[in-house]
């Protein structure tokens, strides 16, 4: 896991507090997707339950997994009795028990591709439904956009994260529906888009800011160096694009044995 992957606990209270929540679209999404009631589902890289607080909320049975213990301190302090916690990364999970659903919010990408989806069949129930959604914050003001991005140069080239396999922005599927559509253990993989914009103040933004990952790794002198650059570069209010791309796909009901975390092989 890399250092970007983990240089989220420093900030757990900042995360709770300036990163946009999920909305309830996205449950009934992955529910019509299943078209069955999920009873169980396994979270990975939870964070501090934005979208954990949503699938509990629905009656579903969550355990929550998380590897950084300070965003997991976080979490627990805002969801309900029916979440289960486990400090774990999506590595250390072992194939025991199986889950109506696994989903991931804006966590996937930090998971090892060696295995990544043997692993994840290995969690699901034949038939049951992998979820993953997330997606990019952009300002709306192409200008303001623009005096950002000159603010940032000196210290960041971008803050995003890049397509883990590489797939170019304009291609119709985007990762991890890319990888899905490759792997043998799923099928029916499906991408939707649930489009949002949203109003912060400058200093909320440059809050939310603070808890991206590609900031986070900066030394703290440069780290304040560029926040304050970002602000004074900001209207007092912002409008922000905050999209979520989902993800679904089905674990095949194969005939075959799904082999045990860390294995190699294709069915």
């Amino acid at each position: 896991m890399s250092s970007r992957a983990l240089s989220f606990g420093a900030m757990a209270e900042a995360y709770e507090r300036f990163r946009p929540g999920y909305p309830a679209e996205l449950v009934d999404l992955v529910t019509a997707y299943a078209g069955r009631p999920a009873r169980t589902a396994l979270e990975i890289g939870a964070g501090t339950g934005k979208a954990t607080r949503l699938f509990a909320r629905r009656g579903i049975t969550v355990t929550a997994t998380e590897p950084d213990a300070a965003m997991l301190a976080e979490l627990r302090e805002h969801v309900p009795a029916n979440v289960r916690t486990v400090r774990a990364a999506f590595e250390d999970l072992r194939p025991g028990e199986r889950y109506d659903l696994v989903y991931a919010a804006a966590a996937l990408h930090w998971t090892d591709p060696e295995n990544r989806w043997p692993r994840m069949a290995a969690l699901l129930e034949p038939g049951g439904v992998f979820a993953s959604c997330g997606g990019p914050v952009r300002l709306t003001d192409l200008a303001v956009e623009e005096a950002v991005r000159e603010a940032r140069s000196p210290f960041l080239a971008t803050d995003e994260v890049p397509s883990p396999d590489g797939t170019p922005p304009e291609q119709p599927m985007q990762w991890p529906g890319t990888e899905l559509q490759r792997s043998a253990w799923f099928e029916d993989v499906r991408q939707s888009v649930v489009e949002r914009r949203l109003t912060m103040s400058a200093r909320d933004y440059v809050g939310y800011l603070s808890t991206v990952s590609a900031y986070l790794v900066l030394p703290a002198p440069e780290q304040r160096e560029v926040f304050g650059r970002i602000e004074r570069a900001l209207p007092a209010t912002v409008e922000i694009m905050a999209d979520i791309t989902v993800h679904l796909a089905r674990r095949r009901p194969a005939p075959f044995p799904v082999p045990a975390a860390g294995e190699r092989g294709q069915p």
